[in-house]
Parts: C-alpha cells; structure tokens; sequence
C-alpha cells in the first residue's frame, strides 16, 4: 500500500502544455515505432522523464501504452507482408519472462535507491545500449549507402549465416521472414534479453530489431514489422505487472497512446516507400541523438544519490533544460527523416506511374 501511495505522489500535473508536448511525443513515437518497428520508446521514456515524471513511472506508463498501439502497427503492416507472426510470437514468450525479471529488478532498484536510483539505472543503461546499438546500426546504414548497394536485396551477416546453418534436432523451426529452419534455442535470448530490457528501460526494441538483422538473418522490414508482434505481447504482460504496485500513470499512457495511434499508421505506410537503410538510418541517428540527451542528466542523479560532489542548483537547470532541447531536437529529427522519406517515396512512386502511362499512351 505504501508503494501504491509513493508511486502516486510522483505523478505529475498535466497542464495543457505538457499535454500538448506529450501528445506529439507520442505522435513521433508512433512514426517511428511503425516505420522501424522498436517501440518508438527510446523516444518515450526519456521524453516523459524530461517532463520530471520518475525513471520507473515512465517506463511503466510507456509500456502500458505500447502493447494497444503496437497491435495496431503489426495489423497495419501485416496487410504489406511485412509481418513473421511466428517469430514475433516465438520471440515474445521468452521475452515475456525477461519482462517478468527485469520488472523485478526495477522494483528493487526503486524500493532500495528511490527514484534517484531508478532514474540512474534508466539513464546510464539507456547511454550504454545507444552508444552500442545505435552506432552500430547508424555505422551499418553509412557504410551501405556509401557502398552504393542500397537498391540490393539485404544480406545476410556472417553470425545469421552460421545460426542458420546449425541443426539442432527437435528445435527447427521454419520461419518466413528467414526463409529457412533455425532452432529455437537461438531465439530465446533473443527474445529474454528483449523482454528484460523492455521492463527496465521500455526499450527492447533496441535488441529485438537489431537482433532479428543481424543475429537471425531477417531482412530489416521484416525485423522492424515483426518486433510490433513481440512488443504486443510483453507490453500486456509487463504492464499488468506494473499496474498491480501502482506504477502506471494512465494519463500519460493515453495522452500518448492517442498521438501514438496516428503515427504509428503513417510510419507503416512510409516503409512501403523506403529502402532498408533507410529504416536503419533513422534508427541510429535518434538513438545518438538521445544519447546525449540522457547522458546530461546522468550526473545530476549520481549528485543525488551522493555518489559525486553536489552540483549546483543554476547548473542542474542548465543540464535539465539543455536535455530537454537536445530530447526535442532529435523528436524534431526523427519525424523529419521519415515523413522526408515518405514524401520522396510518394513523388518517385507517382513519377514512375506517370512514365508507365506515358508509355502505354506511346
């Protein structure tokens, strides 16, 4: 009951401002949670912490909104073919159990440190995994646009190669998106280390994705469409476990889910107008930005907790707001790669449509 009555005390006022900015957060979520299929929380989480709301509300909030909202993408991109039902079914179980355990260590973190904690642990693993994850995928995405071979079917990495090649027998199972046989066995931590992140962070996009690329052998637009299925499937169960401590702020949820459900179909829609790299681009260039965004902030929580020297009053401020504008630089960036991407797709798509009737009249 008592963690039921301090979760409460952390929710902060809604003006129309804050529901204002949230709603275009969400909106932005949405876009990119349909276009590169990773939850858009990467996008969410900090966005909400940045408002003040505490590391393990914004989590909890934000996978309460996901699971509604990523059904919603999948449908849509499942009408594009874009959607491994099996994989992203597969994956979520497993990834459910990581919801399970990682929503226990943020309980325990927050319980044992308090929100300093807990938003301590959200910012430093959210730099950690940006600065992996997204340069990697930000450097794969160069590295193929400078290759010139962004026209050319997607191959598969070395690592996806050799999982495909190993038999274990009683584990094959034969997944489109892979047009092959893997073992199960591959998936699991896939899908766990997805889960446990997802209830930690809100992020387990950020392995789901680049996961399915680069560890299975999936193509990217499988892999972004696919891991809607997964995030649907532990966003259920992750946000029933947060809604029984109290943990879930329904506001935010639905203020974001409302923004969420208009982005979330655009984004579907843009994929069918992009090259693969594309969607990879602009998973790493917001990834790096938010990097920085939160890496301002870790400091200011370490000071609370006493781990380093106190720091001033006037520069928290200046690390607080300078976050805050670097969180809506890279909201700003994120939708204007994609809605640039959709448009030069559309005009390309409607040259080409010209040409065809252009010739046929010829």
């Amino acid at each position: 009951m008592h963690d039921i009555v301090n979760a409460a005390s952390n929710f902060i006022d809604l003006n129309w401002i804050n529901i204002t900015y949230l709603f275009f957060v969400g909106f932005v979520g949405g876009l990119v949670s349909g276009f590169i299929g990773s939850g858009g929380a990467f996008v969410l989480t900090p966005a909400m912490m940045s408002l003040g709301v505490p590391g393990l509300i914004a989590v909890a909030s934000n996978m309460c909104h996901k699971f509604p909202k990523a059904l919603v993408g999948a449908i849509k991109r499942a009408k594009y073919g874009q959607v491994d039902w099996k994989l992203g079914l597969v994956m979520g179980v497993s990834g459910e159990a990581g919801v399970l355990y990682g929503a226990h260590i943020q309980e325990g973190i927050k319980k044992t440190f308090g929100d300093a904690g807990s938003n301590l642990y959200v910012s430093a693993a959210f730099v950690v995994i940006l600065a992996v994850v997204g340069g990697f995928v930000l450097w794969d995405a160069i590295k193929t646009y400078k290759s010139g071979t962004t026209n050319e079917e997607e191959k598969a990495t070395k690592l996806a190669k050799w999982v495909q090649s190993v038999n274990i027998p009683g584990t094959m199972v034969y997944f489109k998106s892979l047009n092959t046989k893997i073992s199960v066995l591959f998936t699991i931590p896939l899908g766990f280390a997805t889960g446990m992140l997802a209830a930690t962070i809100a992020v387990g996009g950020f392995i789901g994705v680049p996961g399915m690329i680069y560890v299975l052998g999936a193509p990217s637009l499988m892999a972004s469409a696919s891991e809607l299925v997964i995030a649907f499937v532990m966003g259920m169960g992750g946000s029933f476990k947060f809604a029984l401590h109290g943990l879930v702020d329904i506001r935010l949820a639905m203020i974001i889910l409302a923004g969420s459900l208009f982005g979330i179909q655009l984004g579907a829609v843009g994929t069918t107008y992009v090259k693969p790299f594309i969607i990879k681009l602009v998973m790493g260039v917001i990834m790096v930005i938010i990097l920085f965004s939160r890496g301002l902030m870790v400091p200011v929580y370490m000071a609370q907790l006493g781990l380093i020297q106190p720091i001033a009053e006037g520069t928290v401020k200046i690390l607080k707001n300078t976050s805050f504008a670097i969180m809506v630089f890279a909201l700003f960036s994120g939708a204007f790669i994609v809605l640039k991407s959709i448009w030069s797709g559309l005009m390309a798509e409607r040259k080409m449509s010209k040409e065809v009737l252009k010739h046929r009249e010829v």
